[in-house]
C-alpha cells in the first residue's frame, strides 16, 4: 500500500479496473461493514462489541500470517520482495495491537494511513493473480478488513481524530519511511517503493525521476490527510452549532 493515486485505468495480469472481480469483493465488504458496524452499535453491549473488533483484527492478521506461511511453503519466499513491510501488510500484521489496546493514539495513526493508502489500493488493486488465488482473497480481506476496523472504531467507538492527528501521522509515517530506508539499504530491497516507482503504471511517473517522485509524494501527504480530516471537522462544528 502506498499513497499515491493511481492511473484510472489499466489492466492488471488477471484483474481489470472495473472488472466483475473487482468491484464484486467493494460491495461484498461495504454491505458487510455496513450490517456489522450497524448491528454492533443498535444491539451489542459494550463488551461484545469489543468481542467483535478483536475478532476483526484477528481475521485480517491472521490472513497475512497465514498467506506468508503458505509462499514460504511454496520455496520461493524472497526477504527482497516478500516480506509484509509494504505498509498495508505490516499494519495488517500489527492491527491486533490496536483492536485488544484501541488507544486513541494508534487511532489517529492508523485513521489516516489506512483511508489515504488503502483506498487507493481498493480503486485501483495490484493483485499478482486474480480470482480465485490465495492473493487475491488476501489482497481483499486486507486492504477492505483494515478499512472496516477503521470505520467501526469511528461509527462503534465513536473515535475521531482531531486537527493535531493529521500531524501525528505523518510525523509517525516519516518514522516509517526512514526504517524502510535502513530495511531497503541491508536487504537491497524495494519496499515502500523507495528505490524505484512501481513496475504498474502510476501517478508517480508524472512526478519525475528517483528521488524527486519522493519529495513531492511527500508533499502532497499532509494536503490528502487535512482532506480525509475535512468530514470529521465538519462534523464536530455541525455538532456545535
Amino acid at each position: 500500500m502506498n499513497f499515491i493515486i493511481y492511473n484510472a485505468i489499466f489492466v492488471l495480469e488477471n484483474v481489470v479496473i472495473g472488472s466483475f472481480e473487482h468491484v464484486l469483493p467493494i460491495l461484498l465488504s461495504a454491505l458487510f461493514g455496513f450490517i456489522v458496524i450497524k448491528y454492533s452499535s443498535e444491539k451489542l453491549n459494550k463488551a461484545k462489541q469489543d468481542i467483535v473488533f478483536k475478532a476483526l483484527g484477528l481475521l485480517v492478521s491472521l490472513t497475512i500470517i497465514i498467506f506468508h506461511c503458505y509462499k514460504i511453503s511454496l520455496g520461493h519466499y524472497s526477504v527482497k520482495t516478500d516480506l509484509p513491510l509494504y505498509l498495508c501488510s505490516l499494519i495488517a500484521l500489527l492491527i491486533p495491537i490496536f483492536t485488544h489496546y484501541r488507544k486513541y493514539w494508534i487511532y489517529e495513526i492508523l485513521v489516516f494511513w489506512v483511508i489515504a493508502g488503502t483506498s487507493q489500493g481498493v480503486i485501483t488493486p495490484d493483485i499478482p493473480e486474480g480470482f480465485p488465488s490465495f492473493d487475491y482473497f488476501r489482497y481483499w480481506v486486507v486492504h477492505l478488513g483494515l478499512l472496516i476496523i477503521i470505520f467501526y472504531a469511528t461509527f462503534v467507538f465513536k473515535m475521531k481524530p482531531k486537527l493535531k492527528s493529521v500531524f501525528k501521522s505523518f510525523f509517525a509515517l516519516q518514522g516509517y519511511v526512514v526504517i524502510m530506508v535502513f530495511i531497503n539499504y541491508i536487504l537491497n530491497s524495494n519496499y515502500f517503493y523507495l528505490n524505484k516507482k512501481p513496475e504498474v503504471t502510476t501517478l508517480l511517473d508524472y512526478f519525475g525521476d528517483w528521488p524527486i517522485y519522493i519529495i513531492v509524494t511527500q508533499i502532497i501527504v499532509i494536503p490528502f490527510f487535512l482532506l480525509i480530516y475535512f468530514p470529521f471537522y465538519l462534523t464536530d462544528k455541525w455538532s456545535l452549532e
